[in-house]
């Protein structure tokens, strides 16, 4: 019992105190203000509120200062987030008009394997690049070889997906035949054509 009560203390973060904090003191101080004085009377607060207006108004102001910076954050927060989303966009559209042939035959391997994760070796020019223009992203699980080098999980990223169609990867329309498929496979980078190779050992 003693364990679960400081369990739910624990999620009470400060930034959530002080909102509640601030809401009461808002509430309060508006409450106190506003109230009638027959009713203040009866609460026996008419004397209390006269004699310390001054403290209650400045509780007043302070809580509402409180919730307009909040709303101010808050306004900065999104605007930030737009235009990091927007440069994010940006930086996919000019990649996906210069993708060189490693580049492109890299995505175009996720749509070839039918797979919506590879593991890739990190050093690799062509994942770095995609990596930094934010068509691929890293998932973890890294592991590191002797000789192969580190490797990682990656996708595409789900802001690119829309921009990656069959013209852009120069993929066939409709199933490829099997030479369009033996023309692929070829045009494959060195590195893809290894961990292809690995995989169907290890299977």
């Amino acid at each position: 019992m003693f364990k679960l009560k400081l369990d739910s203390v624990k999620f009470v973060s400060p930034k959530k105190m002080m909102f509640r904090v601030m809401l009461w003191l808002m509430v309060s101080c508006t409450v106190l203000l506003l109230i009638p004085p027959n009713v203040l009377a009866v609460l026996a607060l008419d004397k209390f509120v006269p004699e310390h207006a001054q403290f209650v108004g400045l509780g007043l102001i302070i809580s509402i200062a409180y919730f307009l910076s909040q709303l101010i954050n808050l306004g900065l927060d999104e605007s930030i987030r737009h235009l990091s989303d927007k440069r994010v966009i940006e930086t996919i559209e000019a990649k996906v008009n210069l993708l060189d042939p490693a580049e492109r035959a890299l995505v175009r391997e996720f749509f070839l394997q039918g797979a919506t994760i590879l593991t890739l070796p990190q050093n690799e020019t062509a994942v770095k690049s995609l990596l930094n223009a934010c068509i691929l992203e890293k998932l973890g699980n890294e592991r590191h070889y002797a000789i192969q080098g580190p490797t990682a999980d990656y996708k595409i990223a789900m802001k690119a997906r829309m921009y990656l169609n069959r013209d852009v990867l120069r993929l066939p329309a409709g199933e490829p035949s099997q030479e369009e498929m033996q023309s692929l496979i070829k045009a494959r980078p060195q590195f893809l054509n290894g961990l292809v190779q690995n995989r169907k050992h290890a299977a």
